[in-house]
């Protein structure tokens, strides 16, 4: 089957992030089309241009993390494909709340932008209150010193997971599941 495969960034990442480019290798690699959009930090604009990507490509699947997982989960409902969630904040208007009323950074080049209490309105726009979980899959590491993985767990209780010991927020060592990913996507 041919797949787009569109990786997700999260909060202040870029589509040049390190796991962004370890997916672009692995899926170059690989002849999947591979897609990593660096997206507006304004999340209705960021939606705005992964769903016109998602009407673009054939056959999308998303893969994200962190913020990205909750964009994936609702592209994934949206267009009833598969997504990979990677320690994603699938509450995150909640998890984002304490940047607001403060400059955050974009990690790519360090610059600053606002965020603000519209942007976490705009993020509950895109709350998923029924998930498709069969067409899920969960990676979560217990270490995450941002995200609860739990909430996740109980959010999708039967998505495929798999769940680690320690690691952190970024997922030490994804390139472990590069295989297991490919091959959820493309069942």
């Amino acid at each position: 089957m041919r797949r787009t495969v569109i990786y997700i960034h999260g909060f202040g990442s870029s589509g040049y992030g390190v796991k962004a480019q370890l997916f672009r290798d692995y899926f170059k690699s690989r002849g999947v089309r591979f897609l990593a959009p660096s997206l507006s930090y304004i999340p209705r604009l960021a939606m705005q241009t992964l769903i016109e990507l998602a009407h673009y490509c054939e056959n999308p699947a998303f893969i994200g993390s962190s913020l990205g997982g909750f964009y994936a989960l609702y592209l994934a409902n949206r267009f009833d494909t598969k997504a990979v969630l990677i320690n994603p904040a699938l509450y995150a208007e909640s998890t984002l709340k304490r940047h607001v009323k403060g400059l955050a950074t974009n990690f790519y080049d360090l610059s600053q932008f606002e965020w603000n209490d519209s942007h976490l309105t705009m993020l509950k726009e895109y709350r998923v209150k029924e998930p498709k979980e069969e067409n899920i899959f969960l990676l979560l590491q217990k270490g995450d010193d941002i995200l609860d993985y739990k909430d996740a767990l109980a959010l999708l209780p039967h998505a495929k997971q798999v769940v680690e010991e320690g690691g952190s927020h970024g997922f030490d060592g994804i390139e472990r599941y590069f295989t297991e990913i490919e091959e959820f996507l493309f069942l």
